[in-house]
Formats: structure tokens, C-alpha cells, sequence
């Protein structure tokens, strides 16, 4: 399982009697965790009452509604969203309620992340309330996560493929979860391939934004200029641009100043990319210098700030960007 892209749960799956509490950032994995112990109960009937509200709109009288005895539904799962919105004359008694839980009853407690809420959290905890931790995954980590989606799916892809698609779709995870469905759905049991996924999602923004990343990276300056111009026409977000450039410079510095003799997983860990992109990191750190890679490093910062509000002209700051990148290859 992958370190904070599935929901990690302490002991066994949600039943009723249990208090489930689901943490973290990520609402997509949050909702997905849910899902999955709604699931878990209900075991593909319709006979379970499902009850979803939010942390602010819960009193005690609703409460006790909703856990007490019921002559209508003999087993119930009441959700509470946003939990760090909970009343705090509220938090005695949910506190005591997880102490002593109703058997025909599941709770699903989702706290969106923060400090916000934090005492109650701690105070669920050493009730010891199973938890689910729904963490975004690092950028690293994705095609990772796109294996686990395409194998849940019952399809294949190898992590070149997941690359290439998180390449495509971008960095949402229910956008890459989407997309691996769709593909799993048309690819007649097929691997799935780049062919395939350029076939679906190669006109997508953020390929363009990786493409321009890529020429500047290289040194390849007009090719790198039209891949922007193209991008802009296109309505790509400068920011994506930016962030393109510096995630790729980023891993091509650590590689480049990582110690010499690693074996390759120790390498892939020391740089903190997959294997597979040690390749990709080799052939692009041909032609760079530590005083090229200081240089290019610097411009990619200053067009950042340059196109959240600092100039007035973010296309030009962007251009500027390509050409001092694309001019440090090289340099000494």
C-alpha cells in the first residue's frame, strides 16, 4: 500500500458498533474512505439509513437521534462532515458516545485537516477510535497511485504509462482516478499504454506546461518558445509553467549532487523520484553545471513571483524564464 495515498485504518474494516474517524487534506481519498465503510455495512443492500451532515449543524438533541434506538432502520451509519466545526458543548458528548458506541450504529467522523479541531481529535484517539489517514500523496508517488487505481480496476499499465498519464491529467486525484477508469473501461483488456493515453488525453494543460519544461531543460530554446506561445493560446495557467520548470530542475539538481556509487533504489530514494526516471535525469543532467543549474534555479523563482502579481506582463515573464533556462545549459 502506498504511504499516504490510500486510506491507512488501524485495525479491521468499519462494522457497526464502530466509530470511524477519517483525517487529513484530501478530500478525494476522505470521500473514498467513506464511501468504502458505507459499503462495508450496507454489503450491497439498501436496508442501511444513511445519515450525512455537517460538524456545525449537530446538537445534542439531533445526536441523540441519530445513535439512540431507531423503530424504523435496524442498522444506520450517520456521517459528521467537517468535524473541526463541531460546538464545543458538543464534544463531551461525542466523547462519551465513543467511549460506549451503539451496536446498530456506524459513526464516520471526517475532519478536513488543520490545527482547527486538534484537542478533539487527540481526545478521539485515546478512546482508540479506528482511523483512516486520507494524506495527498507526494508528486513523486502518483504514478504509484495510478498502478494501485488501473490494478483496482482490473486493468494493467506499467509505471512509464503512469507516468505519461500523470503527465496528462495532471496532479487532481479524482481527475487521475477518472481518467484510469475511462481507460480500464476502453482498453479490451489490453495494457494500457502512452499510445492509448495520448489517444484520450493528449491535448490536456498540463502536458503542454511539461513539454515546455522539458525543451527549456534541454536547451532546445525555440522549440521550448513555441511549445509556450502554444500553451498561452491554449488558456494554460502561467503558474502550471512555473511549477513544471522548477519540479523538473529541482530533481535534476538533487541527481546531479546526490553521491556517487549508489546502487539504483538507493539513488531513486536519495533523489526521491521512481526508478524509472533515473533515465530521464541522465540524459537531461548532460550539459549542466552546478553554476547553470544556480542560474536557472534563480530565473524559474523570479518568473514565479513575476506571474503571481509581481509584473504585469506574465507571458513576457515567462519567455524571459525559457530563454535564460534554456541559455544556462551548458553553462559553466
Amino acid at each position: 500500500m502506498l504511504a499516504g495515498v490510500m486510506a491507512a485504518r488501524k485495525n479491521s474494516a468499519p462494522k457497526l458498533g464502530d466509530v470511524l474517524l477519517v483525517t487529513g487534506s484530501e478530500t478525494f481519498l476522505a470521500d473514498r474512505a467513506v464511501r468504502s465503510a458505507i459499503a462495508a455495512v450496507s454489503k450491497g443492500t439498501a436496508d442501511v439509513e444513511v445519515t450525512d451532515l455537517g460538524g456545525a449543524d449537530l446538537d445534542v438533541g439531533v445526536f441523540a437521534e441519530l445513535t439512540g434506538p431507531s423503530l424504523f432502520a435496524a442498522e444506520r451509519v450517520m456521517v459528521l462532515r467537517t468535524l473541526e466545526n463541531l460546538p464545543s458543548e458538543m464534544v463531551p458528548h461525542l466523547l462519551d458516545y465513543a467511549a460506549s458506541p451503539s451496536e446498530d450504529v456506524l459513526v464516520i467522523l471526517v475532519h478536513s485537516g488543520g490545527q482547527k479541531g486538534k484537542a478533539t481529535l487527540d481526545k478521539l484517539r485515546k478512546a482508540s477510535v479506528n482511523e483512516v489517514v486520507a494524506t495527498a500523496p507526494k508528486t513523486w508517488e502518483l504514478p504509484q497511485f495510478v498502478v494501485g487505481e488501473i490494478r483496482l480496476l482490473g486493468g494493467s499499465i506499467d509505471e512509464r504509462g503512469a507516468a505519461a498519464l500523470v503527465d496528462a491529467v495532471g496532479h487532481d486525484l479524482r481527475a487521475l482516478s477518472g481518467a484510469c477508469s475511462q481507460l480500464v473501461s476502453d482498453s479490451g483488456g489490453q495494457p494500457i499504454n502512452p499510445d492509448l493515453i495520448g489517444q484520450y488525453f493528449g491535448g490536456r494543460a498540463e502536458v503542454t506546461s511539461f513539454a515546455v519544461a522539458d525543451a527549456a531543460i534541454a536547451g532546445r530554446t525555440e522549440p521550448a518558445l513555441e511549445q509556450l506561445r502554444w500553451a498561452l493560446d491554449c488558456g494554460v495557467a502561467a503558474v502550471l509553467v512555473t511549477s513544471a520548470t522548477a519540479g523538473g530542475l529541482r530533481g535534476l539538481a538533487k541527481y546531479t549532487s546526490a553521491p556517487t556509487g549508489l546502487r539504483e533504489a538507493d539513488l531513486a530514494r536519495e533523489v526521491g523520484v521512481p526508478p524509472w526516471k533515473l533515465k530521464t535525469l541522465r540524459q537531461q543532467a548532460r550539459g549542466w553545471t552546478a553554476g547553470g543549474l544556480a542560474t536557472a534555479i534563480k530565473a524559474v523563482a523570479q518568473a514565479d513571483a513575476d506571474v503571481k502579481g509581481a509584473s504585469g506582463d506574465a507571458g513576457y515573464a515567462l519567455e524571459r524564464m525559457v530563454i535564460t533556462v534554456s541559455n544556462a545549459h551548458g553553462r559553466r
